[in-house]
């Protein structure tokens, strides 16, 4: 009873009278009003002030409001969680990506694998690594797709690959006609980074700082796709993952080896203890078939001094 009676209450403070709060939740304007007086009966104080027929709170009421509004903020979560195993057992698998391969990449995979999702709702969400690890602990999503910076503490993981960086040079630039491309040559050329606190842009540094050189940066952003756009507008150079890459290759943009390794990586992540889908494996092994076709595509589009450098590899679980 008390559960009720405050669900009253609240739709009245929120409703600002008990007829609206009565039309609201489908009651009697008599039921409200007895659900108000027994609240202030439990608790010994006046929550309303009954002036002229109308409901004025007391300031009791404006602070029991508070401690309300949080206890229903929690269950709406409740309901969104109930709702979303709802959907998870109902033929509908929902993955969350990092832009890196969400974006151009898992599409592709998808495409690939069209008797696996017959009948089969996807709900592919692309998000920041963060995001899709909260999504991941709190169950939201039966496998998430991170770049290897992200905690996974508390959640499964594995390594899905390793893939290595290429120069991004505008169509046209004069370091096109280089199989290869060293700090040296990266040096002279406005560059655009990935946020200074990003894994692979410490990577970078320490290989500059090895090498005595020091990057001219002229703009830093998150994500490896915007990288890409701020390139093909003859804003700068960079070094990108090659997953990304292989989306711009017909795009205006020329990729080259670099002639030293820079690790980008991405990890899959799901819920602690869970076993993955018939559905998710396949996908994962897609992912990889995928991978190696694009990789393999990529490199083609390079020149045949360039073709010899290796841009991915798999390895095994991740410890």
């Amino acid at each position: 009873m008390l559960s009720r009676d405050i669900e009253m209450f609240r739709a009245v403070m929120t409703a600002g009278s008990a007829t609206k709060a009565a039309r609201l939740l489908e009651v009697s304007q008599p039921a409200v009003s007895q659900a108000l007086k027994r609240l202030e009966e439990r608790a010994g104080i006046d929550l309303f002030q009954r002036v002229r027929g109308k409901l004025l709170p007391t300031r009791e009421a404006v602070a029991l409001l508070n401690e309300v509004q949080r206890h229903f903020v929690g269950m709406d979560q409740i309901d969104h969680r109930i709702g979303t195993l709802k959907q998870l057992s109902a033929g509908r698998v929902r993955i969350a990506s990092f832009p890196g391969l969400g974006v151009g990449f898992l599409p592709r995979v998808l495409a690939d694998m069209p008797e696996e999702c017959a009948g089969t709702l996807v709900s592919l969400q692309v998000m920041g690594s963060q995001d899709v690890r909260a999504t991941v602990l709190r169950g939201e999503v039966e496998l998430g797709v991170v770049a290897d910076d992200v905690q996974v503490s508390g959640i499964e993981h594995s390594l899905f690959a390793r893939y290595f960086g290429l120069v991004a040079l505008p169509a046209g630039h004069s370091l096109a006609e280089c199989s290869v491309i060293t700090p040296v040559q990266l040096a002279r050329y406005p560059f655009i980074a990935l946020n200074p606190d990003d894994v692979v842009s410490l990577r970078l540094d320490a290989i500059c700082r090895a090498h005595g050189v020091k990057l001219r940066t002229a703009m830093e952003t998150p994500y490896t796709i915007t990288i890409c756009e701020l390139v093909r507008n003859g804003i700068g150079i960079a070094i990108v993952n090659p997953v990304t890459a292989c989306d711009y290759r017909n795009s205006g943009l020329v990729f080259r080896p670099f002639s030293e390794r820079v690790d980008f990586a991405a990890l899959t992540v799901w819920p602690a203890g869970a076993l993955l889908s018939t559905f998710a494996r396949a996908f994962l092994g897609a992912m990889r078939k995928r991978l190696d076709v694009d990789m393999g595509t990529l490199s083609s589009s390079m020149p045949a001094a360039a073709r010899k450098v290796v841009l991915h590899q798999f390895q095994g679980t991740r410890d």
